[in-house]
């Protein structure tokens, strides 16, 4: 795929800069004429908790390096990766919610970030070590042909 459109950011790891990040996702997505608002809607959502991760990955460390956030527009997609140089974590470690229509699941406030990344992305990619995390999110210009939306679980 050869992009149309690039654009990079680097941002310091604090949550002030969340609605820039969302702000520019949005605006360059919205580029291309084929992409319905809902869908940009669903990548800036998506982008913002990939953001949001990166920012508390790097609190917890005491981080002060910055967090790139790459959006390509190529001629059939909007990509965008966010890394961060925090310390690693294996998706597979996380532990599963409660199914959303479980009562119990009132009791979690948090970890939906990932759940949500992978209902609102065409396709999602987590990569993880020591060098640190990188998420890729992927949203197509026309959504694949017969593909439905998966639930929250």
């Amino acid at each position: 795929m050869t992009a149309r459109f690039d654009v990079e950011l680097e941002i310091p790891a604090r949550s002030e800069y969340l609605s820039l990040v969302r702000a520019i996702v949005s605006t360059a997505a919205a580029l291309d004429p084929r992409l319905r608002e809902q869908r940009i809607e669903d990548l800036r959502l998506a982008v913002s908790e990939a953001t949001t991760n990166a920012i508390e990955a790097h609190a917890e460390l005491g981080s002060s390096e910055r967090i790139v956030v790459r959006c390509n527009l190529g001629e059939d997609r909007v990509e965008v990766e966010v890394r961060d140089n925090a310390e690693g974590f294996s998706p597979a470690d996380l532990t599963p919610h409660p199914p959303a229509a479980d009562p119990e699941r009132l009791e979690y406030e948090r970890g939906l970030g990932i759940p949500l990344m992978r209902i609102l992305a065409d396709e999602h990619e987590i990569t993880t070590g020591a060098e640190g995390t990188s998420v890729r999110l992927v949203v197509y210009t026309t959504p694949p042909q017969g593909e439905t939306r998966p639930t929250v679980e």
